[in-house]
């Protein structure tokens, strides 16, 4: 975003750019940037907040004044509360499909009322759709049991459809939990309350002892700072 900032300001656009990571911000250095100290992906500080969200989008704008290089740091830092969200799993139906899957299947109604609610721009997913994420679980479910990673059949690059199984639980959550989470709320429910997070910790420690290269295991779950070994 930085390189593009200069890009579009050598063509007369002011710009300013918000920046979470301080150290980040400094090394690409945009012509102005901003440091919010708030937890990644939230840029502007807190959900369904539009007053504060109004005193982050002012400070910038105060930057276009400048002619002359420079970082600001915003007044109000955010820490990561390190929760866990508040979040009644709907129950499982009666099949015989493992645990993981038949809690994914019930949670779909409430990933509906989320996209009927908040637009279907929410549930967007990387590789995936949400019918596709109960068959995506139980290939991690046979990997936590012993498959062979190889073999297993994962639908692209492991990571993202990991990312694509947590998206739709954290869409699902919003339906079900009694208040705006933290940053990393949901995915700490995600992974230490539910079963597919369960068993896509189980895979990750079976592709390191099947020999998995490290990026392919290691990123499986990322965020908040959790070791997914102790999760």
């Amino acid at each position: 975003m930085s390189t593009l900032a200069h890009v579009l300001e050598e063509a007369g656009l002011a710009t300013v750019a918000l920046g979470s990571v301080k150290a980040q911000l400094e090394g690409t250095a945009p012509p102005r940037g901003l440091y919010c100290d708030f937890p990644l992906g939230r840029p502007l500080g807190k959900p369904a907040d539009a007053e504060f969200q109004h005193q982050v989008l002012a400070a910038a704008f105060a930057m276009l004044e400048r002619t002359e290089p420079a970082i600001e740091e915003f007044g109000e830092a955010i820490a990561d509360e390190g929760e866990l969200l508040a979040c009644a799993i709907p129950p499982r139906d009666d099949s015989d499909d493992h645990p993981a899957v038949a809690e994914a299947r019930g949670l779909r109604p409430a990933y509906d009322r989320t996209l009927a609610n908040h637009g279907e721009r929410i549930g967007a997913f990387r590789l995936l759709g949400p019918d596709d994420i109960p068959g995506a679980i139980q290939i991690f479910a046979d990997i936590a049991d012993g498959a062979n990673w190889k073999e297993a059949g994962i639908p692209g690059i492991p990571a993202r459809v990991v990312q694509d199984i947590r998206g739709y639980y954290e869409v699902a959550a919003i339906s079900l939990a009694d208040h705006t989470p933290a940053a990393f709320e949901a995915t700490r429910w995600f992974l230490q309350e539910t079963e597919a997070g369960k068993a896509i910790i189980g895979a990750r420690q079976q592709m390191r002892e099947q020999g998995a290269k490290q990026p392919l295991w290691q990123f499986l779950i990322t965020g908040a700072g959790i070791d997914p070994d102790e999760a």
